[in-house]
């Protein structure tokens, strides 16, 4: 009896802490942008990084939902009366299958992206093997892409 008591106890306390930790583990939801022309950054989102679009609940039309993962999502807004400078190392990043077959993409569509030191048109490779590049939508936030490290 003692014994059945005990593992019942501790499954409870391994299931209640087990819970616990989901409740509390973040997880990305999803990141916004605030933007100056809706439909040019959403043409960008969609024809040259190749996300896909999701119903958006506002019906405003100052309002894109973009599918950017499992249980995530981009929205941009319209709003912002200019566009701005941002820092590189303030960014988001996607992954992609080939960062050679994304920046002959980039170059047909006469669209300039850069090394992490900012050298035009350059790919870094980093320490790891992934390569790596930067570019920026047309209102100035930088996103980095990389080569998908799982494939």
């Amino acid at each position: 009896m003692k014994i059945r008591l005990a593992v019942a106890l501790i499954m409870t306390f391994a299931c209640a802490k087990s819970f616990a930790q989901q409740k509390m583990s973040p997880h990305i939801n999803h990141v916004a942008v605030y933007v100056v022309d809706l439909q040019k950054s959403g043409d960008f989102y969609m024809n040259v990084l190749g996300l896909d679009s999701i119903p958006e609940p506002f019906h405003d039309g100052r309002h894109i939902w973009l599918r950017i993962g499992p249980g995530a999502s981009m929205h941009i807004i319209q709003g912002a009366e200019a566009k701005k400078e941002y820092y590189k190392n303030n960014h988001f990043c996607f992954s992609v299958n080939s960062v050679d077959d994304f920046t002959a993409l980039l170059r047909k569509k006469s669209i300039p992206y850069e090394d992490v030191a900012g050298r035009q048109m350059s790919v870094t490779t980093r320490v790891d093997g992934v390569k790596q590049i930067w570019l920026r939508d047309p209102d100035g936030y930088w996103i980095e892409i990389n080569d998908d490290k799982d494939k």
